[in-house]
């Protein structure tokens, strides 16, 4: 989702403002009939839209989080001239 999702959602919730506020059916009787309301359809859209346009931009924020530069350790056993050993533990960054 992301970004992608944000313009996707966007997009829906423009397409459905057009289909409530701007498109107008010209025949009425036919709308009716058959149960298929455009302005219904624009406020589905819009929320839709709304919806996941929200959804996206979290999961836009979450994913961004920042990077911290990986640590490594290390652990070695170190023999001295004197035949005495130690264990040697280091974290490199």
């Amino acid at each position: 989702m992301g970004l992608p999702g944000m313009v996707i959602s966007a997009i829906s919730a423009v397409v459905g403002a057009i289909m409530y506020w701007a498109v107008t059916a010209q025949n009425s009787n036919v709308v009716q009939n058959h149960g298929f309301r455009l302005p219904t359809v624009g406020v589905i859209l819009m929320i839709a839209g709304a919806v996941g346009f929200v959804v996206s931009a979290l999961i836009f924020t979450s994913s961004r989080h920042s990077v911290k530069p990986a640590s490594h350790t290390v652990d070695r056993q170190v023999v001295d001239g004197g035949g005495r050993t130690s264990v040697l533990h280091e974290e490199q960054h």
